[in-house]
């Protein structure tokens, strides 16, 4: 029993650790892309395309891999992406021309996109109602712990070879895929749900605010990085630190945006998110200071927060069935805010700094009212 009862733990430590790949193998190249643009011989700029080539697939597979995880069964789809993302990690260390890298990262997305919305299932299946909040804020702190290591292992990795981040990718993966998910009905079990039964109006509408909420908070990181360097003449590894801020601070935040989300309602939680993180994004473009430009980050991560857990925690409430498939929907459009915003922010910093940061935090308070609108 004891062993039974360790293994259980070890599982459910497992589950939420999860949590963090998807955002540590998107954020792992925040902070190098200087030294990646110096190895591939592109600007930081083109550089910054190795985001977008993870996200992209990551975000549009998410929009089918929920359903699609729960027709093959969860355990089974879960370690068979961890395993995939493993190989494709080490490959992504071999040397090659810039094009076969974003190859690399194209498949590192495919292969991620069939985790997360399975996870945060699972953490919603074994989590009552009235609790649920709290424990996608656990699971939020996990994600934001994600975040946080990865620009400072990023960084630090590019001080001596930015390859080195990406061994430590393969090494979780491959950890994660040998442990699998806790032991139950749910992760074994294969269910023929539909897609369209995922795809309805509130859905859609909390997975818009997710889309820009994060996007525009969490998906920033480049911009941070890029003002650091012309600034303040950050170094990589400098740089990294700082990009941990955001991430720091929602990991000692998240579970405080749960419990408020579980006593306010998840719409209140978008509109605080969204409201407060356009502040913070706007001043962090405008101060001229790099310890005020890193508490802003910082309170942007608490912002980022209250945004994921409102919008996970609307999602997974749903009466209607498919929980799996809605949170895989919403998930879908927050990554595809963040596979976005390197394209269009990338060329409006080089334009104006000021207006690069101005615009995301205009889009957070639309984002903010229209999470407000109800069809009656």
């Amino acid at each position: 029993m004891t062993a039974r009862f360790s293994r259980s733990r070890l599982t459910v430590g497992a589950l939420y650790a999860g949590g963090f790949l998807g955002p540590f193998g998107g954020g792992v190249v925040t902070s190098m892309l200087p030294e990646l643009g110096r190895d591939f011989h592109v600007s930081p700029g083109t550089a910054s395309l190795s985001l977008t080539a993870y996200m992209s697939p990551f975000a549009l597979l998410m929009l089918v891999s929920g359903t699609l995880g729960q027709r093959w069964g969860p355990l089974r789809t879960v370690r068979v992406a961890y395993l995939a993302y493993a190989l494709v990690s080490v490959l992504c260390v071999l040397p090659g021309p810039f094009a076969a890298f974003l190859g690399f990262r194209v498949l590192q997305g495919t292969a991620n996109a069939f985790t997360s919305p399975l996870l945060l299932a699972s953490v919603a299946a074994m989590t009552p109602r009235h609790r649920l909040g709290r424990a996608l804020g656990l699971f939020g702190a996990l994600q934001a712990a994600g975040q946080t290591s990865a620009p400072l292992l990023g960084g630090a990795a590019a001080e001596f070879s930015w390859r080195w981040a990406f061994v430590g990718v393969a090494v979780v993966a491959g950890v994660l895929a040998a442990i699998g998910l806790p032991a139950g009905e749910a992760a074994d079990r294969r269910e023929r749900v539909r897609l369209r039964t995922a795809m309805r109006p509130e859905v859609l509408r909390v997975g818009v605010v997710a889309l820009v909420g994060w996007g525009c908070l969490g998906g920033l990181g480049f911009l941070i990085s890029f003002r650091a360097v012309d600034f303040f003449g950050l170094g990589a590894g400098a740089r990294g630190l700082l990009l941990t801020a955001l991430g720091v601070a929602g990991m000692l935040t998240a579970r405080v945006a749960g419990r408020a989300v579980d006593f306010f309602g998840a719409r209140a939680g978008l509109v605080a998110g969204t409201g407060t993180g356009a502040v913070f994004i706007a001043l962090a473009g405008m101060l001229p200071s790099i310890i005020a430009l890193a508490v802003m980050w910082s309170l942007a991560g608490v912002a980022s927060q209250l945004v994921l857990v409102g919008a996970n925690t609307s999602a997974l409430s749903t009466p209607e069935g498919n929980r799996g498939g809605a949170v895989s929907v919403v998930q879908a459009f927050r990554f595809v805010g963040a596979a976005a915003t390197p394209v269009a922010f990338t060329p409006i910093y080089h334009a104006t700094t000021v207006g690069a940061f101005l615009t995301p935090a205009a889009l957070l308070l639309l984002a903010g009212g229209f999470s407000l609108w109800r069809k009656d």
